[in-house]
This record gives structure tokens, C-alpha cells and sequence, in this order.
């Protein structure tokens, strides 16, 4: 998978998350995969737990199902799935 800016357009549900950073110390390490998304959550099942997850405060490393793992802030990420999507992308670069 070639890892571009537009990353952040596709679909997390399904994906393996990872939370690597995070102002609340007890969400890092949280691992599982996405089942849910909401505005500015998102809801992880860890160990058959559902974790919910905040974007706004936290880091995350994705892992595609071709084994390509991305680390994306999830300030990047906060608003509702359907308009991510059709969001255009902004190069700072």
C-alpha cells in the first residue's frame, strides 16, 4: 500500500489500532481492532472489551491488512466518517 496524505480519507472500521500516544496515560498501549467510529471517537475492541477512544487527544498506529502500519494523529482525524472522506486534503508541503 503506498502511504500518501490522502490516508486519512480511508476507512478505519476493521482496521488494527494501536494507541500510542495520549494525553490520559491509561489509553496508551490500548490495542484492537476499530469497530466503531463516531465524530470524535473511536471504539476499539481490546481483549473483548470495547474501549472507547478519544481522537483529538490520542496518536494511533493503523496496521492495513497488507501489514503496512501508519501512524496518524487523531487530530487529523476528528469529524464524522462520511465527511472525512470527502474532505479535501491540505499539503503542508
Amino acid at each position: 500500500m503506498k502511504v500518501t496524505p490522502e490516508i486519512v480519507q480511508h476507512e478505519f472500521i476493521g482496521l488494527m489500532a494501536k494507541v500510542v500516544n495520549s494525553t490520559n496515560p491509561c489509553n496508551v498501549g490500548i490495542k484492537g481492532r476499530v469497530i466503531d467510529e463516531t465524530r470524535n471517537t473511536f471504539v476499539l475492541l481490546h481483549d473483548g472489551v470495547e474501549k472507547r477512544i478519544i481522537k483529538e487527544t490520542s496518536v494511533f498506529h493503523f496496521t492495513y491488512p497488507d501489514g503496512t502500519v501508519v501512524e496518524i494523529d487523531g487530530k487529523l482525524l476528528v469529524g464524522r466518517p462520511e465527511d472525512r472522506i470527502k474532505k479535501p486534503i491540505r499539503r503542508l508541503w
